[in-house]
């Protein structure tokens, strides 16, 4: 399982701050996050950075359980 925390519109979008979800890949994470909270959220997902552990990974990237799973849409200000 992977531990999710959403930031600013992904968050608004997905109706939660944080979940755990399970998935393989970074791809599969971004299709279950998309499954479970529907057209906006995948709509927001398109222009979100999503960091595993700190890093952004290829939508190939296998996941571990345990691993920490930030989505973080664009931020203006300065």
């Amino acid at each position: 399982m992977v531990m999710v925390r959403y930031f600013a519109a992904a968050a608004e979008a997905a109706g939660v701050p944080s979940e755990t979800l399970s998935a393989r890949t970074v791809g599969e994470l971004l299709s279950v996050m998309a499954a479970v909270h529907g057209r906006e959220l995948e709509h927001v997902l398109t222009r979100c950075s999503v960091l595993v552990d700190g890093r952004r990974l290829d939508p190939t990237a296998a996941l571990s359980d345990g691993d920490l799973a930030d989505v973080l849409p664009p931020f203006a200000g300065g």
